[in-house]
């Protein structure tokens, strides 16, 4: 079983123009809606892939009625904790080239939606279950909350995949999931290491594994993903393509290895798959929007390089 959760989930509305031009009115040509938030994209690329999950986190209002019936639809099983407030929209207005993007903080999430959710966490934690714990805390939510998850999951023996950021990410870290998933960006703020290539990249993620993670999946963004354990760092670098969004792409990518995880493919195989799927969503104009087929045909143009020790 592969479990998401997303604490802040979104309705994504993408609004493509003819051009971005600031100070100017410009008319959609376009309007696309995406039942969004990190987690959610994650289950919707695995969900393409052939594999299933159920989806955690906290929605309300309207908009979170809306987003829930719209995973319904695609076949994503959810089981949200209902919150006071209305579910966040984010805007993203793109010209094919550029993007500007929006997000709200969210509606404030409660002592008592806290406790709920973690009831379901410990209802539905199994031994050898594998959970994604991804996107930003809404109002309400302390930085410590992946933490608290991961340390409840680890107790039932579930592998943990976190991708956050900031404080979030620092204390789940020291949580020790199995897996972590920061950016460039996000990798220097946790380290200090400032990354302008390959070996910058590896320091940073021993840095990272230093605190008792097991693997670290460094997002490079077009250069590709470093994949590294204590033994092996495996860079997997995708064909130049042409994106057409971005947005999404790092969940695709995650999706991709989580989903590589549960098939027991080895590491190189994991970067490699994720790579490819992440690749594909930023070919697609939707947000971590895939087929396999594209994935596929990707996957055999990805560069492997592995580094043992």
């Amino acid at each position: 079983m592969i479990v998401t959760v997303t604490p802040n989930p979104v309705l994504d509305v993408t609004l493509t123009v003819p051009e971005i031009v600031i100070d100017e009115m410009a008319r959609a040509t376009d309007v696309r809606e995406d039942w969004g938030g990190k987690g959610f994209n994650v289950s919707r690329a695995l969900l393409a892939l052939g594999g299933e999950s159920v989806a955690l986190g906290f929605v309300g209002g309207a908009t979170g009625a809306k987003l829930t019936a719209g995973l319904r639809v695609l076949g994503i099983p959810t089981d949200f904790v209902a919150v006071a407030g209305e579910t966040r929209t984010n805007i993203v207005i793109s010209d094919g080239t550029h993007y500007v993007k929006v997000n709200q903080a969210g509606p404030t999430v409660g002592a008592g939606d806290l406790a709920a959710l973690m009831d379901k966490v410990r209802q539905r934690a199994a031994p050898g279950d594998l959970w994604v714990l991804s996107g930003s805390l809404p109002p309400g939510v302390p930085a410590s909350f992946y933490a608290g998850v991961i340390r409840e999951l680890r107790a039932h023996s579930v592998w943990v995949l976190l991708d956050a950021n900031g404080e979030a990410l620092r204390l789940g870290c020291q949580a020790q999931p199995y897996l972590v998933k920061p950016n460039a960006i996000e990798a220097q703020e946790l380290t200090g290491i400032a990354i302008h290539g390959t070996d910058d990249a590896r320091r940073a993620a021993a840095a990272i594994l230093d605190d008792g993670v097991t693997q670290v999946a460094l997002s490079l963004g077009a250069a590709g993903l470093l994949l590294a354990t204590r033994d092996s760092i495996v860079v997997a670098t995708p064909p130049k393509v042409t994106a057409r969004n971005v947005i999404g792409a790092g969940d695709a990518l995650l999706a991709g290895v989580a989903d590589a995880l549960a098939r027991g493919l080895p590491l190189a195989e994991q970067a490699r798959w994720g790579v490819a799927v992440g690749t594909a969503s930023a070919m697609r104009e939707g947000v971590s929007v895939v087929t396999r087929a594209e994935v596929e045909a990707i996957y055999a143009k990805v560069k492997i390089i592995v580094w043992r020790d």
